[in-house]
């Protein structure tokens, strides 16, 4: 096989599967994991990918770019609805108690979908996210807090000391929580260090911690990881994890469900 084939046939897959790996390549291709690495490289400077530790990611999953609201509000909205839907298992029927609220548009697909549960004995429901504020606010049988701070316009989400100081006083039963990667050797990422601290307090807080992650997140590795597989209680998903993050999983004892 030709280089220029092959290295066709690597953009193939990385735009298909979202991440490769070079031993992987060197298996399939027959070739040394040298050679691999030269097609990377020079995938690489056509901007067709971002080389990471052991492989390449495609470039658009690189670690520091971050789609505004408005661009993730759009995207895999289908998805984001049934992931939703499913994660609210996690709540019994008619369940009163206390509910946190990430930031994110998944998280932002639960807030609709409690705005309009039955009413009756009001759900504690407190988040720093602007936008799910607005969803929330006068909503029947939620009772809300929302948490202030300095305002991210990317995400409309408040972060700073003053959001994290504020979340660290509170013990909420179920924390919903969004993230923009999640793998095996990286845990939970997200590429900004003020959101990072935020979520990181989410999660030292909740007693029980539920991330809402769309296939897209799944292997993905971001500037800022801000928890450990094994703090994560359950992830809930559209499609199903890779070989290497499935078996991470499970070995720290998260549980993994299906929308």
């Amino acid at each position: 096989m030709y280089a220029m084939e092959r290295q066709q046939l690597i953009e193939q897959l990385i735009v298909a599967d979202g991440r490769v790996a070079v031993v992987e390549l060197a298996d399939r291709f027959a070739v040394t994991t040298e050679t691999v690495r030269r097609d990377l490289a020079l995938l690489e400077e056509r901007g067709v990918l971002q080389r990471v530790h052991g492989g390449a990611v495609v470039a658009s999953r690189t670690s520091t770019i971050e789609p505004s609201l408005a661009e993730r509000s759009e995207r895999r909205s289908a998805a984001k609805e049934a992931i939703a839907r499913r994660a609210l298992d996690a709540l019994a029927s008619g369940a009163t108690g206390s509910v946190y609220l990430d930031a994110g548009t998944t998280t932002a697909a639960v807030a609709r979908l409690l705005a309009g549960r039955p009413s009756g004995r009001p759900l504690e429901v407190v988040t720093h996210a602007m936008t799910i504020g607005h969803v929330l606010a006068g909503a029947a049988g939620v009772n809300l807090t929302a948490i202030g701070g300095r305002v991210r316009g990317l995400t409309a989400a408040a972060v700073g000391a003053q959001a994290v100081a504020a979340i660290g006083h509170l013990r909420p039963d179920v924390a919903f929580l969004g993230a923009n990667g999640i793998s095996a050797d990286f845990g939970v990422s997200t590429p900004d260090p003020d959101e990072a601290a935020v979520k990181r307090a989410i999660v030292a807080s909740a007693r029980r911690v539920v991330l809402v992650a769309d296939a897209d997140k799944l292997d993905a590795e971001l500037l800022v990881s801000f928890a450990a597989l094994d703090e994560i209680d359950v992830l809930v998903t559209d499609a199903a994890p890779s070989t290497a993050l499935a078996a991470a999983l499970d070995e720290a004892g998260t549980e993994v469900w299906l929308a």
